[in-house]
C-alpha cells in the first residue's frame, strides 16, 4: 500500500470530522488519535508511515482527528467536548466507513477516549488496545504513578505550552529518548504538533486531560483488552500495569524500547503483538454489559398533586410529562428505558450528557407546573432486551432518594468523569444507600 489514503469527512450536525480509511480487513482497527499529531502528518515521518502500512496489511485501519484538532472542525477553548462527545466522533466515522464493529486502539492520551468508548459501546468494540496509556495523569495519594504532580500541574502545563510546536517539545517528559536527538524526527514532531493545534489549544486540552480520572471506568470494560508498554519506559510500565490490573482479563505485554510512541523503532515486536491479538482469535466480548450514565427522575409531591387534581386531570398531566421526557431524552441522545409512573429511567453514553438532560427536563417541565428531582450514577448495567438491570441501576435509584425538590444528586464517579466541563458540585458527604453495601460519597449539581 504505497499511496497515502485520501482524507475524507464525516458530518456530525454542523461539525465535520476528518478521517482516513485504508488497508484490508477484517478486522477493522479504529485508531483513537493522540493530540500531538494529526492523520495527515503521520505519513510524513517514514517510520510512522511504515507502521501504518504494516497495520494495513492485516487490518482495515480507520483514523480520525477528533473535533478541535488537526483537519477536523475547531471547537471553543472554553467549551471543549466531553469525552462522550468525542466518542460520538468515533461512532460517526465508523458509520461513515460502514464498520459495525472495530478493535479500538488508543495510544497515550488517545487511550482515555478508547477506554471510555470500549466501556460504553461494547456493541461497537470487538477489542481494546491501550499503548503507553493511562487512566489518570496526575498523581494522588492512592495513585502515585501519575506523570504530573498536583503541586506542579500548572507549571507543567505552562512549560508544555511554551514548547508546543517547537523542536524542544521532543525533549518533554523524556517521552522520545531514542529519537529525540534525530533532527529529522524533531522537525517532524514540531510540525506535526503545529498541524494538530495551536499552543493555546494544546494547553486547554491538556488541562482537560489533567482533570480527567477514568479509574472508575476500568472495571466496566468487558471487551478483550491488550495493554502495551515499552519495557524500558519505567513511568509507562507502572501506568500500564495499573490499567491491566483493573480491566478484567487484560493482557499486559512489554515490548522492546524506551520511547512511549509505538511508531518509533523498534516496531517489529509492537506489530507482532498487535497482529497476534487482532487475528489470533481473541475471546468474544460480552455485549450484554456496558458502562452507562443511569438517571432516575420523579415528580416532587406526586401523591398530593394527584389527590388535588383528580384522576382525569392527573392522567392528562402525566401524559404531558411523559411526552416531554421522551422528547428531551431523544434530544440529548439518551435511551428511555421505562416510564416509572411519575418519573423515568433513562441511560446515556456519559454523565455530561445525562446532566444536561436533567437540566433541560427541569426547564421543559416548569411551564406545566411540574417540579422534579433526579439521581445519577455512572456504572455497569446488564442489558436485558429493552430493560436494564444490575447493581448500577439499584445505586442510581437509591441516589435519587437523597435528592430534594429540583435537585440532581450524583454518585462519586460522576464528578471525576466530567472534570473540566464547567459542571460544579456540592459535596453531600457519605451516605448509606438502602440495600447497597458500604457507604457512598454523593454530590449535588449546583451549576
Amino acid at each position: 500500500m504505497a499511496d497515502i489514503p485520501e482524507t475524507q469527512y464525516a458530518s456530525l450536525g454542523a461539525d465535520r470530522i476528518a478521517y482516513q480509511c485504508f488497508g484490508t480487513g477484517p478486522p477493522d482497527l479504529l485508531w483513537m488519535s493522540e493530540m500531538v499529531h494529526c492523520i495527515d502528518s503521520r505519513w510524513e515521518y517514514p517510520p510512522f508511515a511504515s507502521l501504518l502500512r504494516r497495520l494495513g496489511s492485516f487490518s482495515r485501519v480507520i483514523m480520525f482527528d477528533r473535533r478541535g484538532s488537526g483537519a477536523s472542525d475547531p471547537v471553543a477553548l472554553e467549551a471543549l467536548p466531553t469525552w462522550e462527545e468525542w466518542a460520538d466522533d468515533a461512532l460517526e466515522v465508523l458509520d461513515a466507513v460502514g464498520s459495525d464493529r472495530a478493535a479500538v486502539l488508543g495510544c497515550a492520551d488517545g487511550g482515555l477516549m478508547a477506554a471510555l468508548f470500549a466501556a460504553t459501546h461494547p456493541d461497537r468494540s470487538s477489542a481494546l488496545i491501550l499503548a503507553s496509556a493511562w487512566a489518570r495523569s496526575v498523581r494522588a495519594p492512592d495513585y502515585p504513578w501519575g506523570m504530573v504532580d498536583e503541586a506542579y500541574r500548572d507549571s507543567a502545563l505552562a512549560t508544555m505550552a511554551a514548547m508546543w510546536g517547537t523542536e524542544p517539545f521532543a525533549d518533554l517528559l523524556d517521552t522520545f529518548p531514542e529519537t529525540a536527538s534525530d533532527p529529522r524526527f524533531r522537525q517532524w514532531l514540531a510540525k506535526s504538533s503545529r498541524m494538530s493545534c495551536s499552543p493555546r489549544e494544546a494547553a486547554s486540552y491538556f488541562q482537560h486531560i489533567n482533570r480527567t480520572d477514568l479509574r472508575p471506568v476500568l472495571p466496566s470494560i468487558r471487551v478483550p483488552t491488550l495493554v502495551l508498554y515499552r519495557e524500558r519506559a519505567r513511568m509507562f510500565a507502572d501506568l500500564s500495569r495499573y490499567l491491566a490490573e483493573h480491566i478484567t482479563g487484560a493482557r499486559l505485554v512489554p515490548v522492546p524500547g524506551a520511547g512511549a510512541a509505538i511508531y518509533t523503532e523498534p516496531t517489529d515486536e509492537v506489530l507482532g503483538a498487535l497482529e497476534g491479538f487482532l487475528t489470533g482469535g481473541a475471546p468474544v466480548s460480552d455485549v450484554d454489559r456496558a458502562l452507562a450514565a443511569i438517571v432516575f427522575t420523579d415528580i416532587v409531591g406526586s401523591t398530593e398533586q394527584a389527590t388535588l387534581l383528580g384522576d382525569r386531570r392527573w392522567r392528562s398531566l402525566l401524559d404531558a410529562h411523559d411526552a416531554v421526557c421522551r422528547t428531551v431524552i431523544e434530544r440529548n441522545r439518551g435511551r428511555l428505558v421505562k416510564l416509572t409512573g411519575d418519573g423515568v429511567l433513562a441511560t446515556f453514553d456519559g454523565p455530561g450528557r445525562a446532566i444536561r438532560f436533567v437540566a433541560a427536563l427541569r426547564d421543559a417541565l416548569n411551564p406545566l407546573g411540574i417540579q422534579i428531582r433526579a439521581g445519577l450514577h455512572t456504572g455497569e448495567v446488564e442489558i436485558r432486551g429493552d430493560d436494564i438491570g444490575g447493581i448500577g441501576v439499584h445505586v442510581a435509584a437509591r441516589v435519587l432518594e437523597h435528592a430534594g425538590p429540583g435537585e440532581l444528586v450524583v454518585s462519586a464517579a460522576v464528578p471525576l468523569l466530567v472534570a473540566g466541563s464547567g459542571v460544579e458540585f456540592d459535596d453531600r458527604g457519605e451516605h448509606e444507600l438502602k440495600g447497597v453495601p458500604g457507604t457512598w460519597q454523593l454530590h449535588s449539581v449546583v451549576a
